[in-house]
């Protein structure tokens, strides 16, 4: 079908005029936007509030893998892993332009490990079934040399190649919204909710709603209403009970961004066995070497949480156990922290999360308010699916068959771009078409980036970008990967942003100081000690 594009104040009078929705969805992460892709599919009145910008939290924070999880698999929760690879072949099929098959080796410096991570990588590929992207195989010393010109030869056997998934995250974020808003889905972000509305019976019957934008307060009556904030779900279900216990255990994930130099261009790397058992990863990212992640427990959840000293040192030194010229923190370009929403089970005393599932929880209070947290970018369609059935049940709503397996996400039909472009998929032609119209559109934000003005103006009038770091930071992705660059790059990008939303010096102003102490956070300097 063709997918209009976002708008907010379209979604907002719809919003308002709607008498009653069948769903309402808080939230706008990876699961928010996927269950209001789902039910507006189904046919569903569906709207969704996001308290800031869509993905702002952990879902433009990942890895960036669409992957079974190699490392569940050696943890045994061969259900998650099975899914997941599913789920993974779902979205190679209906979002091409942003998720492609990504080659990963492991190096292996003596031959037990050769034969152990061939022999769980085969287990892997077969688990996958018709869904397999790849054949894993053993490559030789000269091989991994080769496809890894960074790594450490000394001792090296070889190496064992596999096959996963690699995305866009935030990227694939704003395309959901858009699909969903295809299917008459409201969409809205900068909408913080503050009340649950019940009926005479304690039955969820609707929401109240702050527009951040204009500090106005609004009220909408809906069905069935699904919480889906991620590591924020606490937050919502103690708006709906005052004895709430804690749901969610949050784990943040540290990443680092430096010069793909240091490994090479096109294949990851996997470390599979680090100082405290887990995994690292090296991957290849938008002309970027992104390595990561960390696992450390967090006692408290915040929009924008701030890398540890230590977790820095844990990522540059486990590389520099694998790579010949490893990086040093001069080399950072940009470093990110994100918090996963786990779904700790309330016994959980041991302050570690390796043994927290990664699997979703799907809760539903005896108001009748559905809970969904835990899982992963990559079974976001199979949580929103299975979340939806549950709003159904619990709201009697009439029931509708789910449609998401077959459902091409917006852009899909483009996959022979190259370079940014790519992520936009046939939206990359509007833009070009767009900067045809007027020269100063066809200028390059910033020497050395292909990105122009044009796709600052699309993402303000299609994208339902409202600030200076909702285009950077997750419709361009420049914050991510080289922090100052992004900070050089506000001042055109706000400029810009201001023309096209009728804003004044004062927004300008407001918004670069906004923005640079932002984007100082994403610089080492930043990071906190140990807490």
């Amino acid at each position: 079908m063709q997918t209009p594009l976002l708008d907010r104040n379209t979604s907002l009078d719809q919003a308002l005029r709607t008498p009653q929705w069948d769903i309402a969805i808080v939230g706008g992460g990876a699961t928010g936007l996927g269950v209001a892709l789902d039910a507006a599919s189904r046919g569903y009145k569906t709207i969704l509030l996001e308290q800031h910008d869509f993905a702002k939290g952990t879902s433009s924070r990942s890895t960036k893998l669409v992957h079974g999880g190699v490392r569940y698999l050696a943890m045994g929760d061969i259900k998650l892993v099975y899914e997941a690879l599913r789920e993974r072949g779902i979205i190679f099929k209906n979002a091409p332009h942003l998720a492609h098959a990504q080659p990963f080796i492991i190096p292996c410096y003596s031959l037990f490990s050769k034969w152990k991570y061939l022999v769980g990588l085969k287990v892997y590929d077969w688990m996958a079934g018709r869904y397999r992207i790849g054949k894993s195989t053993f490559i030789t010393k000269a091989e991994t040399s080769r496809a890894l010109p960074g790594v450490k030869t000394r001792n090296l056997k070889g190496g064992v190649r596999y096959f996963d998934g690699q995305f866009d995250d935030a990227r694939l974020a704003v395309n959901l919204a858009q699909t969903a808003a295809g299917y008459g889905a409201a969409l809205l972000n900068y909408t913080k909710v503050t009340a649950l509305l019940k009926d005479e019976n304690g039955k969820m019957a609707g929401l109240q709603f702050v527009d951040v934008e204009n500090a106005t307060t609004h009220t909408i009556r809906a069905k069935a209403v699904v919480n889906a904030t991620g590591v924020f779900v606490d937050d919502i279900l103690k708006l709906d009970t005052g004895d709430h216990r804690p749901l969610v255990r949050p784990s943040q994930g540290t990443h680092i961004v430096v010069d793909r130099t240091f490994l090479g261009d096109k294949e990851a790397l996997m470390i599979p066995q680090t100082s405290d058992g887990r995994v690292l990863f090296g991957v290849p990212w938008h002309g970027h070497l992104l390595l990561g992640t960390t696992d450390t427990p967090i006692d408290q959840h915040s929009l924008e949480p701030v890398p540890l000293d230590t977790e820095i040192d844990f990522i540059l030194n486990t590389a520099a156990a694998y790579l010949s010229n490893p990086p040093k923190r001069s080399d950072i370009r940009s470093i990110f922290a994100g918090l996963r929403p786990l779904a700790a089970p309330a016994d959980n005393e041991s302050g570690s999360t390796k043994e927290i599932s990664r699997d979703h929880k799907l809760i539903v209070n005896r108001s009748g308010l559905i809970t969904i947290t835990g899982g992963k970018w990559t079974t976001y369609r199979k949580m929103a699916e299975d979340t939806v059935d549950s709003a159904i049940e619990t709201a009697a709503l009439v029931p509708k068959p789910c449609h998401t397996k077959t459902i091409k996400i917006h852009g899909h039909g483009a996959t022979e771009l190259q370079g940014h472009w790519a992520t936009y998929g046939s939206d990359a032609h509007h833009i070009q078409a767009l900067a045809d119209t007027d020269p100063k559109l066809g200028i390059k934000l910033i020497d050395g980036l292909d990105h122009i003005a044009a796709e600052v103006v699309w993402a303000v009038r299609h994208e339902m970008a409202r600030t200076v770091e909702d285009v950077l930071a997750r419709r361009l992705r420049i914050l991510f990967l080289d922090a100052a660059k992004s900070a050089e790059m506000a001042v055109t990008v706000a400029a810009i942003m201001a023309t096209e939303l009728g804003k004044d010096e004062a927004w300008i102003a407001n918004q670069l100081s906004q923005y640079n102490a932002l984007a100082s956070q994403y610089l080492p300097g930043h990071a906190m000690g140990v807490t």
